[in-house]
C-alpha cells in the first residue's frame, strides 16, 4: 500500500486541481457583490441519513483556500448522522467560504455515500471474520478520497493503484502463457528490479487454484466468479498457504453466504462505483 506521505500528496493534488477547475481566475459571483473584508459563518447541514465522511478533507480544503478560516467540528468522520444534524461550522472570510463551498460539498457528499454503503456491507459480514475490500473501480482523479471513505466506513483498501501491488488477472495470465509462467516471470521481474511487492493471482476455476498452489510466494488468491460450493472447496484447498479473496458480482444478497465459505476478504467495486450522494448543504448562519 502507498505511504501516508504519498497519500497526502494525492489529496493535495486533488484539492489544487479541483480549485483550479472551479475557481479559475476568480469567483466573480462573490467578488462582484461581497466585500473582501466581509466576515461570515456557515454550517454543514445534513439532510439525509448514513455515515458522514470527508470532514477532515473539508478542513484541508478550507486551509488551502484560506488559512484564516476556522472550523468548529461537531461530528467526527465515521459517525452515524441523520437529517437535521450539523457536522461543523466554518467562519472567516465570506469570499473564502464561498470559494471552498462546492469542493467541500461535492467531496463530502460522495465520500459519505461510499462510507455509508461500506458500513452497510461491514454489518452484513459481522461475525464471519471476512473483511470487505474496495477495488480500482473508482472515479478518475479522486481515488484517494473514495478509498479514504471506504476506510471511514469500516472497510479495507485493496491496492491503491497499479504500482503498489502485483495482481495477475486473467488477461495477464493469458498473455504470459499461463499461471505458472506469469508467476515465475513476476518473481523474476521483482528480483531484477529490487521491488518488494505482494502478489495476488486470480483463479477462474479449481484447476487454476491447484496450479497456483504449486508456486511459492503468492500472497493472496483471488477466487473469481465461483459459486458457493466451489468457493468452499477452494478455501479448503488453499488452507493456510495464503490469504483468500472472493469477487465477481457479489452483492448485499450474496455477500454473507460467500463470507460463510471461509474467505478472508470479499472485494466489491460497488462500494465506489454504485452509490447515491448523501444530501448535504453549506448554509450561512
Amino acid at each position: 500500500m502507498i505511504s501516508k506521505d504519498a497519500f497526502q500528496r494525492e489529496l493535495d493534488l486533488i484539492i489544487a486541481n479541483a480549485i483550479r477547475e472551479d475557481v479559475g481566475d476568480g469567483d466573480h459571483s462573490s467578488l462582484a457583490c461581497i466585500p473582501d473584508f466581509a466576515r461570515g459563518k456557515a454550517k454543514l447541514l445534513v439532510k439525509d441519513e448514513g455515515i458522514i465522511a470527508g470532514i477532515e478533507f473539508a478542513k484541508q480544503v478550507f486551509a488551502y483556500v484560506d488559512k484564516g478560516l476556522e472550523v468548529e467540528t461537531l461530528i467526527e468522520d465515521g459517525s452515524q448522522v441523520q437529517n437535521g444534524d450539523i457536522a461543523f461550522y466554518v467562519s472567516g472570510s465570506s469570499q473564502s467560504i464561498l470559494k471552498a463551498e462546492r469542493l467541500v460539498l461535492n467531496a463530502m457528499q460522495r465520500m459519505s455515500a461510499i462510507a455509508t454503503k461500506t458500513n452497510f456491507f461491514v454489518k452484513l459480514l459481522e461475525g464471519t471474520g471476512t473483511k470487505i475490500l474496495d477495488t480500482r473501480k473508482t472515479t478518475p482523479g479522486i481515488r484517494a478520497l473514495e478509498k479514504w471513505a471506504v476506510k471511514i466506513g469500516g472497510g479495507e483498501n485493496h491496492r491503491f493503484a497499479l504500482y503498489d501491488m502485483i495482481m495477475l488477472k486473467d488477461n495477464h495470465i493469458d498473455f504470459a502463457g499461463g499461471i505458472t509462467q506469469a508467476i515465475e516471470k513476476t518473481q523474476n521481474y521483482l528480483k531484477a528490479t529490487g521491488r518488494d511487492l505482494k502478489i495476488i493471482v486470480e483463479a477462474r476455476d479449481l484447476n487454476e487454484i491447484k496450479e497456483i498452489l504449486r508456486s511459492d510466494g503468492v500472497y493472496r488468491i483471488l477466487i473469481d466468479n465461483f459459486n458457493y460450493e466451489d468457493t468452499r472447496t477452494a478455501v479448503d484447498l488453499i488452507g493456510n498457504t495464503c490469504l483468500t479473496e472472493s469477487s465477481g458480482g457479489i452483492n448485499e444478497e450474496t455477500i454473507r453466504q460467500y463470507a460463510e465459505c471461509g474467505v478472508d476478504y470479499i472485494s466489491s467495486g460497488a462500494l465506489t462505483h454504485s452509490v447515491y450522494n448523501m444530501d448535504l448543504s453549506l448554509k450561512a448562519v
